[in-house]
């Protein structure tokens, strides 16, 4: 089986498995007693719907429709595969619905129809009107696309946006305004070659235009040469993009033209034509996958470019998932009745504006570098900022209400900054944003579980989306069974077996150091070399002698088992007593940090602040500010138990060692996260006016370890842990029956554990 082959059975797995597609409705309200289901349903429906009768606009009170946008298509320009029919253009308008979710909260309903003739088309689309408030056109061909999109604007009262048009022009005029900037040139000025003359690159023009660009400035290129007064064959949609002047080809035009738009294929720009563009030039090669010319090749041509393209390996991704998901929240917010030009507008100069300012650390962190800065490889934010919510949409709402379309205004403008980044959780990226730092600089992982089929997944998996260069332990010719039984790909990956006698040498290696280490805490030189044998203490000698980089194991063994050659061969980090473990439970709100839950089991007062420390640097190194609430069973002082008093004295400790720290406790969980009842009784606490905590420090390990399990099962949060803090180099613990999901994430954590502790022997 080739990789490719594999890639396609794992893309039919995640949708199949379990619940088939990737969305479901989830109710939002009580439902669980007859009194709920009367509320819901018959008699107690009756009265919203009277209420709604009596004023139309009450649906936007009573029901789902204001948050719920229509994803619409008949199928006939799908991504790149053509005209496939609106059944196989489901898995793409699903896929839309999950981004508009887990980027701003909207709910989606994917419609797809089976209707070609634009007329009847927009009839069905209009019809819908009462559902929902807002529609996104997805995936339709040109020209219909075009004429759909006007009429339903004009018979709708409700927003209405044909992504593929818009939103990549919102996107690359926000990066256009940025490059022209640092180029030090005028949009009124400069001369723009489009390559491409599609649904994309005219919006891309009008709203270029809408900008100050000049028509006559703007040469367009189709797949017959430059589009041109004196064509035969231009249809009205063309026409409007003609110039007047004579012939040339695509080649001859790039001679001092000053910005290059791509919409187009790949690799049909070269070097040398590159070359011939004025000083300070600028390249948005935006062609998927393949651009019109590779960012290599553009910026090896010319020292003074200024270059994007729509991939996310490179710097500059003109990406759509910047745009949409923020101007629909914002039009619905408002209730706008369309999203007209003022709207897009002020999109692109939110984007604009917002790449010129101090990106946060979770940005810094995700793509693997210490300051991104506005610059040429810096003109348009990145897809994984949590501030785009909070930035875009009320840029796109106030604009609404100033073109006169909003139906519902906002007053108090701070208090919807933070209504939105409340839907989300203003740090809940961390996990696309940990797979894209550990994909900047992947790291040798061992995995000392190799014999299981879900580790042999992850390891898969890790391999193919560059997060990891995986070593496999166990015995060959089992890994090599079960990875054929369970089509998995292990082709590239090394497999040692630590018994295998074709590693006598390096046994004996890794047992003359253990000895060494331990020779007078109870090992003697036999038990040394037996112990080599073992996969987690062989792994550790792999990461403790730089031949790997960092070891995941425990899938199959206790927790003791696994840590105790983590701290017999590697040992904690200097100044560090005791390691500590600490679960990161992925929730709506946000990632929670929790510790100890897993090592310690009645920590003293100063063992208590030391876990505190050494949770508040993991988490800062993630690129979140921890706010920390130590727990108890009282609220500062209304007890003198023991208990309380320890985690009393821990947070006192924890203040003298580190002032700075948003800390606070002794607390119960409920008053920690209830502002209202900290700001009621508790007003001088530091928890009232910090933002949320994100970080639980228990008491014990009984208390801790029993919240995460509740909250991972009860509270549906997804959990990933435990990650062992403290120790010198990576090593973490899997948790018993770890899902291939759980194992990669834990494979992530190890890699950036793995990018920081060497950076930080590099320093030392």
């Amino acid at each position: 089986m080739q990789k490719k082959d594999l890639r396609r059975e794992q893309a039919l797995e995640y949708h199949a498995k379990g619940r088939p597609g990737k969305i479901e409705v989830i109710p939002t309200k009580e439902a669980k007693t007859q009194r709920d289901l009367s509320l819901a349903y018959s008699p107690g429906v009756a009265e919203p719907c009277m209420e709604i009768f009596h004023d139309i606009e009450n649906v936007y009170k009573y029901t789902a429709k204001g948050n719920l946008v229509a994803v619409i298509s008949n199928g006939t320009a799908v991504l790149g595969l053509g005209d496939i029919g609106p059944e196989a253009g489901k898995p793409v308008m699903e896929g839309k619905g999950v981004l508009f979710k887990i980027f701003a909260d909207i709910d989606v309903f994917d419609i797809e129809i089976n209707e070609k003739d634009p007329v009847k088309f927009v009839e069905i689309v209009k019809a819908l009107q009462p559902t929902f408030g807002g529609v996104n056109l997805e995936d339709i061909k040109a020209p219909e696309c075009f004429y759909i999109e006007q009429r339903l604007k004009e018979e709708m009262n409700i927003p209405i946006m044909h992504d593929d048009q818009h939103g990549t022009a919102i996107i690359s005029a926000a990066a256009l305004l940025n490059a022209l900037e640092l180029q030090e040139k005028k949009i009124d000025e400069i001369i723009i070659l489009v390559n491409g003359a599609g649904a994309a690159a005219m919006a891309c023009i009008d709203l270029y235009e809408a900008l100050g660009a000049r028509r006559e400035n703007i040469w367009m290129f189709d797949s017959k040469g430059l589009i041109r007064k004196d064509r035969t064959d231009l249809d009205e949609r063309k026409s409007r993009f003609a110039v007047d002047r004579k012939d040339l080809s695509l080649e001859d035009a790039f001679e001092g033209a000053d910005v290059f738009i791509g919409l187009s294929k790949g690799n049909v720009v070269t070097k040398e034509m590159v070359a011939k563009m004025a000083p300070r030039p600028i390249v948005f090669a935006m062609a998927n996958p393949d651009p019109e010319i590779t960012w290599e090749e553009a910026t090896s041509s010319r020292t003074d470019i200024i270059m994007a393209t729509g991939r996310s390996d490179y710097p500059n991704q003109v990406n759509n998932v910047l745009g949409f998901p923020y101007i629909f929240r914002g039009a619905l917010d408002v209730r706008a009745t369309q999203i007209n030009e003022a709207m897009k507008l002020a999109a692109v100069k939110a984007l604009a504006e917002l790449t010129k300012t101090a990106v946060p650390d979770i940005v810094n962190m995700a793509y693997n570098e210490s300051a991104i800065a506005f610059g040429p490889n810096y003109i348009i934010p990145k897809p994984l900022d949590p501030r785009l919510i909070s930035t875009i949409s009320p840029a796109v709402a106030r604009a609404a209400m100033e073109s006169g379309v909003a139906k519902k205004p906002i007053t108090d403008w701070d208090a919807y900054e933070i209504e939105l980044n409340k839907r989300l959780g203003i740090d809940n990226q961390l996990i696309r944003a940990l797979g894209s730092k550990a994909r900047k600089d992947p790291k040798r992982v061992v995995f000392a579980d190799a014999e299981n089929a879900k580790v042999l997944k992850a390891a898969q998996i890790a391999l193919d989306e560059g997060i990891a260069v995986p070593i496999l332990l166990g015995n060959p010719d089992i890994i090599q069974d079960i990875a054929e039984i369970n089509n998995i790909i292990i082709e590239g990956m090394e497999i040692i077996n630590p018994k295998s006698e074709d590693v006598v040498k390096k046994r004996q290696e890794y047992a003359e150091i253990f000895f060494k280490k331990r020779q007078r805490r109870g090992i003697n030189k036999y038990e040394a070399g037996k112990l080599m044998k073992d996969r987690n203490y062989f792994g550790c000698m792999m990461v403790e002698t730089a031949d790997a980089d960092a070891m995941i194991s425990g899938l199959s063994r206790n927790y003791p088992d696994t840590i105790r050659p983590a701290i017999q061969i590697i040992g904690t980090e200097e100044g560090v007593k005791k390691i500590a473990g600490m679960y990161i439970m992925l929730t709506k709100k946000g990632p929670l940090f929790l510790a100890d839950t897993t090592v310690n089991f009645n920590p003293t007062a100063e063992e208590l602040a030391d876990i505190t420390l050494l949770v508040a640097k993991e988490v800062k190194s993630l690129g979140i500010t921890p706010r920390i609430a130590m727990l108890s069973y009282s609220n500062f002082g209304s007890s003198d138990t023991p208990e309380a008093v320890t985690v009393r004295n821990a947070r006192a400790i924890v203040k003298q060692k580190n002032p700075s720290l948003i800390v606070d406790g002794e607390v119960q969980g409920i008053v920690a996260f209830n502002k209202e009842i900290l700001r009621e009784n508790y007003p001088f606490s530091e928890l009232v006016d910090n933002g949320n905590v994100n970080t639980l420090i228990f008491p014990n390990l009984s208390a801790g370890n029993i919240a995460y399990n509740l909250l991972q099962e009860v509270g549906e949060a997804d959990a990933i842990g435990p990650v062992l803090l403290g120790l010198k180099k990576p090593v973490h613990v899997l948790q018993l029956g770890s899902s291939t999901r759980s194992i990669l994430n834990m494979v992530m954590i190890a890699v950036i554990d793995a990018q920081y502790k060497m950076k930080k022997a590099v320093k030392a």
